[in-house]
């Protein structure tokens, strides 16, 4: 049986109390639609434990569902912590988004690794929206980064300034993802958009987490 690993952010506020955490809803879609093709799943976290999530995300009837369900709500209260996991044992990882992932997933040198032994062990590569952010700093074994010469997509900088976030990030994704030689491309504003380059398997924006995930199901099929 196929296993995949949920690399979550353990980011909720920043210095100005900017509360921001996992966006559920691109856990919740992929995880359930992975489940009901027989592929097992594990949490990972930066600090480990619980995943911090917004109150407002929390009112989403798909969300409410999710935490209803036993499993899923003790796997995303319980994550891993990365120094516990191993790669070896991963068919896939997943990086979804919420705006922490951007201020602590590409920093986490762990989580980094292991999405980079996971690729280097012919596994797949995931991420939907700021979720992107994980791909920042994977480095693979010739010391190149993953996304270097990919094409890939992720939250777009148009995106960012039409919900008035583009003031509050770190970063831009869609501008560090280029800076890193990542070859991005995107639709307009919340459209459905998957990019699969390899085992490189990326979505643009919320709307775009569910086609990942069966583009993630189709890949682990043919390994």
């Amino acid at each position: 049986m196929a296993k995949v690993l949920f690399a979550l952010t353990s980011h909720f506020k920043d210095e100005k109390g900017w509360e921001s955490g996992c966006y559920v809803l691109e856990v919740a879609l992929p995880y359930f639609h992975l489940i009901k093709n027989g592929i097992e799943i594990d949490f990972v976290s930066p600090k480990g434990g619980e995943v911090p999530v917004k109150q407002l995300d929390l009112d989403d009837a798909k969300v409410k569902s999710f935490f209803k369900d036993k499993d899923a709500r003790h796997k995303f209260l319980n994550s891993y912590h990365p120094k516990d996991i191993s790669a070896k044992n991963y068919d896939a990882i997943y990086f979804p988004g919420g705006h922490g992932a951007v201020f602590d997933i590409p920093f986490d040198e762990d989580i980094a690794k292991i999405a980079s032994e996971i690729y280097e062990n012919e596994g797949v590569v995931c991420a939907v929206c700021h979720g992107g952010a994980g791909l920042l700093n994977v480095k693979l074994n010739d010391g190149s980064y993953l996304v270097n010469g990919k094409q890939l997509t992720a939250f777009s900088n148009q995106e960012e300034v039409a919900i008035g976030t583009d003031q509050k990030v770190p970063y831009l994704l869609e501008t560090a993802l280029i800076e890193k030689g990542a070859i991005y491309s995107c639709k307009a504003n919340w459209q459905e958009y998957v990019v699969v380059d390899g085992r490189l398997i990326t979505g643009q924006n919320p709307a775009s987490d569910l086609l990942m995930a069966k583009e993630l199901v189709k890949a682990l099929k043919k390994k």
